[in-house]
């Protein structure tokens, strides 16, 4: 890249961030970081300053056309790997599970590669474009999050990539990485925090009716536990441990119910689980609690006392310690939203967080 080639901007003091769109993409994922860095130029228009932003929404092969999973084919104006000058910023929005296997992509990620601090100031991604990101040996070394669905397949396909899992952003260096779809939209704010102060961005997330800063410590709200086979011993024991949940379930008792010795019990369900019993039960316990906190009207200490996490104090611990959120906030954010007389009253006036 180099300053005398290429696509050129008309105001050389706006930064120039490039947003690409993967195919096979949701459209928030490219659409969401575009409205944000759109809006904060109109806000730094608007409060007299030249120093906005150019937006370039680009495809990441010469074909300009994307088709999305909505069915909408995106028209891009320029290809990423046409754009041979100096660039502020690099978002990778999003891709395909598999899309890397195509060799398609082969010119886009040797682009990608070239990419250095002389010529961009910092590059990140949005959901599975972490895997993009990844491919160029952009990753390499470095903390990254993606969708928390993905995570494990980053951590297997990429074992030099130290992954977050819980992470909404992860920031490394000129390395940004987001988790999954919305998570761009709060990646993007802190970029336009970063570069032009709260101010700009509060007046941004207020355009978009969107959190500054989300609550729950900007954790994804990922499963504590996968879906065991029901041949394992964890598959096998998942009703029975759901049923008996507001009751001790220790290890003696656990093996007793299947027949076997404790010793052998723990030994089997750790080497099948990668977790000791008594941190696997608490960890269901918790998301048997997300349920209920979800989907019914259910006081918080019944169902405390449902799922065996305790007293009030224990289970907003427990929730603490698994999703860095309180049960009463997790309820707020994730309960069906038409179950709740006046939600929008309840949650609009919180949206912009000022400290």
């Amino acid at each position: 890249m180099n300053g005398d080639s290429g696509i050129i901007s008309d105001n050389q003091q706006k930064k120039r961030v490039v947003i690409v769109a993967m195919s096979g993409n949701m459209l928030l994922n490219f659409a969401g970081p575009a409205d944000v860095f759109i809006n904060a130029d109109k806000c730094l228009a608007l409060s007299g300053s030249k120093l906005g932003y150019e937006v370039l929404v680009a495809s990441p092969t010469s074909n300009k056309t994307l088709k999305t999973l909505t069915g909408v084919e995106i028209v891009c104006q320029y290809s990423a790997i046409e754009i041979t000058t100096d660039i502020d910023t690099v978002i990778v929005a999003g891709n395909e599970s598999y899309a890397l296997e195509k060799s398609e992509y082969a010119d886009f990620c040797r682009w990608l590669s070239t990419i250095n601090a002389n010529n961009t100031r910092r590059i990140g991604s949005v959901c599975g474009g972490a895997f993009v990101l990844a491919e160029a040996g952009l990753l390499n070394g470095k903390k990254a999050t993606t969708h928390w669905h993905l995570s494990e397949r980053l951590k297997k396909e990429y074992p030099l990539v130290d992954v977050n899992t819980n992470a909404f952003y992860t920031a490394d260096g000129r390395i940004y990485t987001s988790g999954g779809v919305s998570s761009g939209i709060d990646l993007a704010l802190a970029l336009v925090e970063e570069d032009h102060g709260k101010d700009i961005a509060i007046q941004v997330a207020r355009r978009l009716v969107f959190y500054l800063s989300r609550p729950g410590f900007q954790v994804q709200f990922s499963n504590l536990l996968p879906v065991y086979e029901s041949s394992t011993i964890a598959g096998r024991l998942h009703e029975w441990f759901v049923e008996n949940l507001h009751q001790p379930l220790d290890v003696v008792r656990i093996a007793d119910h299947l027949n076997m010795s404790p010793r052998n019990f723990t030994r089997v369900f750790h080497k099948q689980t990668g977790l000791p019993p008594a941190k696997f039960i608490e960890k269901l316990r918790v998301e048997n609690a997300r349920k209920y906190l979800e989907d019914t009207d259910m006081s918080l200490e019944n169902i405390a006392e449902k799922c065996g996490l305790g007293g009030l104090v224990s289970m907003r611990r427990t929730f603490l310690r698994h999703l860095m959120t309180t049960p009463s906030d997790y309820r707020q954010a994730f309960r069906t939203s038409l179950k709740v007389p006046g939600v929008n009253d309840i949650i609009q006036p919180h949206l912009y967080h000022t400290n």
